[in-house]
């Protein structure tokens, strides 16, 4: 990516860069699914005290049908979101490409990159409270209040949604909070026997917040990732503010992310993004700052979600260029090569002939 998904040599020493949110995925049929690579833009707004979380995800699932869950601190709204961003801002964030003549010496060189099951008896009426219901960006999605992990796992159940106590113990401390939860249903339109990656629409969540953050949290999913032979994985956040933020677990415990991208946009830029991202101008500050992370993230429980704080340092960051080598002839071996022609062809042609003769 540089892609969303990975953080190759081929040949010699040729580095090649790809590019590519946390939620708790739960399959109906009980079979493992979970999160893969995920893209994440969070958009932050300090003077409105409002965030924008737009994901594109994809999951590992041995089940075509699924759903899952996103926390956050109070109810959200919902509305698809454009793709193009992310290409837009993995245009800006790529490193330069330096074009040089291959050197004469056999050796090569490379820059590393920077960079309560369904058994349990009748719940009270008042039990779950369904905040809003809507169909957005292919999606069947759900906003739910809930007073106790058993309620919204019971609820979840009889909606199609399975049940497993690490999905219990996963909701348990967002419920103590008071934060909702958006389910979500997916359908994968085609499925073979094989296990495959599902990729979701981008959608996007806008949330009142007193502090930026990625519900980090997941339930317990390494025996799931090794069923579904997922070792790797990479979380890419594209985080924008006022100015530069960095992100931790809580202050003693810093996150395992690092920023690979760091600078201000253009007004052009800023207009640009704002308006595939389909919001309006003054959802984001006037000047906007672009902090791009990586995490290789690994399937086991975190110390907790992450949240973004004012970095003490202001700086611009870029990626390391790559370097291309190109196969052409060094001017002055052309010019010898053609001289040799010159000299030596005629000679060899006549002593052919003579042969002949």
């Amino acid at each position: 990516m540089h892609r969303t998904s990975s953080w190759m040599a081929v040949g010699c020493c040729l580095t090649v860069l790809t590019v590519i949110q946390a939620c708790c995925p739960v399959g109906r049929s009980g079979k493992p699914v979970v999160n893969a690579d995920q893209t994440v833009i969070i958009l932050w707004d300090p003077a409105q005290q409002k965030q924008h979380f737009i994901r594109k995800a994809s999951f590992a699932s041995a089940d075509q049908d699924f759903g899952f869950i996103i926390p956050s601190p109070n109810e959200p709204d919902l509305s698809e979101s454009g793709e193009d961003a992310f290409k837009s801002l993995m245009q800006w964030t790529a490193p330069e490409v330096i074009k040089r003549s291959k050197p004469q010496s056999s050796g090569c060189s490379c820059l590393p990159q920077a960079a309560v099951d369904a058994k349990h008896g009748p719940m009270p009426a008042s039990a779950i409270t369904v905040l809003q219901e809507k169909q957005v960006a292919g999606f069947q999605a759900v906003v739910l209040e809930a007073k106790n992990a058993a309620e919204l796992t019971k609820w979840l159940a009889d909606h199609g949604y399975a049940y497993s106590p690490d999905v219990a113990a996963w909701a348990q401390p967002y419920i103590e909070q008071g934060w909702k939860f958006t389910a979500l249903k997916v359908a994968a339109k085609q499925k073979d026997d094989s296990k495959k990656l599902i990729e979701a629409t981008s959608l996007r969540l806008s949330f009142k917040t007193d502090r930026p953050l990625f519900p980090y949290r997941e339930p317990a999913s390494t025996a799931f990732a090794k069923d579904l032979n997922q070792q790797k994985r990479l979380l890419r956040i594209y985080f924008l503010a006022e100015k530069r933020y960095n992100g931790e677990f809580k202050k003693e415990t810093p996150w395992f992310g690092q920023p690979t991208w760091a600078g201000l946009l253009s007004d052009e830029r800023r207009s640009q993004l704002l308006s595939q991202l389909k919001l309006p101008t003054e959802a984001a500050p006037a000047k906007l700052f672009l902090t791009e992370f990586e995490d290789n993230w690994k399937y086991e429980q975190a110390p907790g979600d992450v949240y973004f704080v004012e970095s003490p340092y202001q700086n611009h960051l870029v990626r390391q260029p790559i370097i291309e080598y190109t196969s052409e002839f060094p001017r002055g071996d052309v010019a010898t090569i053609a001289l040799a022609g010159v000299l030596f062809v005629p000679f060899i042609w006549r002593r052919r002939k003579n042969r002949q003769e």
